[in-house]
């Protein structure tokens, strides 16, 4: 009998790493094409059956990705609106996570259950009411106005306040008789705590806000202030024509600050997502 619960456990086993294995193939498939297909001359791109590996290796498109686009001024938007915006989700969203999670004042149910509503409501919806609020401030075709209206979001709101719940309430009693501020126990105390949580915040974050176009596509309108993913799109994808050697090599180097930023926080993004929510 045991033998045979054995058995049936190993096969289970088995079943669970090729089905697992499946997705994996599934999901990184496209990125190794992406990957590979960046080094392939645009002919062999559009050749039908497509190929795996490149038959002609070259360097072609890269060059003529930073030949064509005003490479510096992209990338270094796009690292100032994603650094900011994740730097000031992890302020103010903590800051919001421990107000909702540890602190007693009148409305804080209510003002969650707001804070809930708004992730009910889809992006889009607030895309024109953005730009006109944007506008009346003069904030369109400037960095500030990419930044601002992302500096702090309900999702970010929530998975702090879930996370810092967790943490004992006798803990903090403890820094209050010790006459410790509420500032001094939100930044000595509840934020060094909550490093997984941040950690999972930050990366989620940094890759909306990297990978975010139709905002600044709508907030962009002169070349000094496009982000990567905007000017990429509009200098590849013409009226009749779509640059696919140019494109792949551009969402290559679109993508790889993202994986530098996973790869370097992937433990604490592990244990945040896992930790998050358990009391």
């Amino acid at each position: 009998m045991t033998d045979t619960l054995r058995a049936r456990d190993r096969v289970a086993k088995t079943a669970l790493y090729l089905v697992l294995a499946g997705g994996l193939v599934l999901v990184v498939g496209p990125f190794v094409w992406m990957l590979l297909s960046s080094f392939k001359p645009e002919a062999e791109i559009r050749a039908n059956p497509p190929t795996w590996w490149p038959h002609d290796l070259t360097l072609a498109n890269y060059g003529s990705l930073f030949d064509r686009l005003d490479f510096p001024t992209y990338f270094t938007n796009s690292a100032v609106v994603a650094v900011v915006t994740t730097v000031g989700n992890l302020l103010f969203c903590s800051a919001a996570g421990y107000a909702l999670a540890k602190l007693p004042f009148a409305g804080k149910r209510v003002l969650f259950g707001v804070v809930l509503g708004t992730l009910m409501v889809p992006s889009i919806v607030t895309i024109v009411p953005l730009f006109v609020l944007s506008s009346n401030l003069g904030l369109v075709n400037t960095v500030a106005g990419l930044i601002l209206p992302y500096l702090a979001q309900a999702f970010g709101v929530f998975l702090m306040r879930q996370f810092i719940l967790s943490i004992p309430d006798d803990l903090l009693e403890a820094a209050r008789i010790d006459a410790a501020s509420e500032l001094r126990i939100y930044w000595q105390i509840v934020l060094p705590l909550c490093r997984p949580a941040l950690a999972t915040l930050g990366i989620l974050t940094f890759l909306a806000s990297w990978n975010n176009f139709l905002w600044p596509l709508v907030a962009a309108t002169e070349e000094e202030t496009y982000t990567l993913p905007v000017a990429l799109a509009l200098y590849a994808i013409g009226q009749n024509r779509t640059e696919y050697d140019i494109l792949l090599a551009g969402a290559v180097v679109v993508v790889l600050p993202v994986l530098v930023v996973f790869v370097l926080l992937q433990r604490h993004f592990v244990r945040g997502i896992a930790t998050t929510g358990l009391k």
